[in-house]
């Protein structure tokens, strides 16, 4: 197959990617380093031509509603006009488990991305994810120094790299709407992941646990965030990821 991967030099693309060209696929990739804007759609002209799937893991990094809106509806509607033009057979996209649950913030534009791939013209599948074992790094990244904290929260993550295997699983299966969520083996204790990566990187201060404001601050405590019972799950657990940084 030849698969165009739109965000394939983030977090989750670089999975993708070699996934997919482990598979034996053609891969095209999708982003500002190789010329494609895709919130104005510069540069994606042609770029879909022979492409059979699209996957979609763009990402922007905000807790604004107003600025993840714009981002992910500007990039889904260049994807899925270049797409319909150049008769791509299958867009599939990655998501959140629970985002309606906290529609607000960063959540809010995954919700309108899903709705506009599921209104579009270009057969699709949707896969939700559980939040990444990466998530504990951000959250402890995105406090200033010396001021880092640890939301409560109720999560069950997921190894990046196997969401990535399963993205390239349905790309090859075929359009399947909504597929089944996927999600880590085990619940975790969201606060209890950021002190654990927070002392994995040698950090000693102490990290306060503390309830974060908002709808999705209660989504996470609640659990509304974890996966349903017919969830698949992953293998790797936290403790495995934390085990294998290179600055453990």
């Amino acid at each position: 197959m030849r698969i165009a991967i739109a965000g394939g030099t983030g977090m989750t693309g670089v999975h993708v990617a070699a996934v997919a060209g482990e598979r034996g696929h053609d891969i095209v990739v999708l982003s500002r380093r190789t010329g494609v804007e895709l919130l104005s759609g510069a540069g994606i002209a042609g770029r879909l031509d022979g492409i059979d799937a699209v996957i979609d893991v763009t990402n922007v990094t905000t807790s604004k509603p107003d600025v993840s809106v714009s981002f992910f509806a500007g990039a889904t509607k260049s994807l899925l006009t270049a797409g319909r033009a150049a008769r791509v057979a299958h867009h599939v996209v990655l998501s959140i488990v629970g985002a309606e649950a906290a529609p607000d913030g960063y959540y809010a534009g995954k919700l309108v991305q899903e709705r506009l791939v599921a209104a579009g013209d270009v057969p699709w599948t949707i896969l939700r994810t559980t939040q990444f074992h990466e998530y504990a790094a951000m959250t402890f990244h995105r406090a200033p120094p010396g001021a880092h904290v640890a939301p409560r929260g109720r999560v069950q993550p997921v190894a990046a790299r196997e969401a990535a295997e399963q993205l390239v699983a349905l790309a090859e299966a075929g359009p399947a709407g909504r597929a089944p969520d996927l999600g880590g083996p085990r619940e975790e204790s969201l606060a209890d992941m950021v002190r654990r990566y927070a002392h994995a990187i040698g950090y000693r201060a102490p990290v306060p646990m503390v309830n974060s404001p908002g709808a999705l601050g209660r989504a996470f405590r609640s659990g509304a965030l974890l996966p349903g019972r017919g969830a698949l799950r992953g293998t790797q657990t936290f403790a495995e990821w934390l085990d294998a940084l290179p600055d453990a």
